[in-house]
């Protein structure tokens, strides 16, 4: 399997709401770096705690949160770029809709690191708070 097709295989499980084959695409103890300075921020390892970190998002939000695709992937290496859009609103009206990359590193058919980079750190920080 190329690292292009366990990206978008990953992408495409996520689409369809299929969480159970989104996280197969990841490595045992993957590393998943979220940025900020906000609840949700920092480095989680393995699929249990990045589930756990999605699902209160998704909680926050009443389960309006959502990430898709806004661009052509971009390979380089073990390494696929991917263009996102991704927004949310919270019962307080607050909302947020913005653009960012997911770095992602694949290694033997697995996702052994993401990096996510957001358009607007500081109004991300602002809507999920501390």
């Amino acid at each position: 399997m190329t690292v292009l097709t366990t990206i978008i295989n990953y992408l495409t499980a996520l689409d369809k709401g299929d969480i159970e084959a989104a996280f197969s695409a990841f490595a045992e103890e993957v590393k998943w770096h979220q940025p900020g300075n906000n609840k949700f921020s920092g480095m989680k390892i393995g699929a249990g705690q990045i589930g756990e970190m999605i699902g209160q998002m998704m909680t926050d939000t009443q389960g309006s949160f959502a990430l898709t695709p806004n661009g052509n992937l971009m390979v380089n290496g073990n390494l696929v770029a991917c263009p996102v859009r991704f927004s949310g609103k919270k019962a307080d009206g607050s909302q947020m809709d913005m653009t960012g990359i997911d770095l992602f590193e694949v290694v033997d058919g697995k996702i052994q690191t993401v990096w996510l980079f957001s358009d607007d750190q500081t109004a991300e920080d602002a809507f999920w708070g501390n």
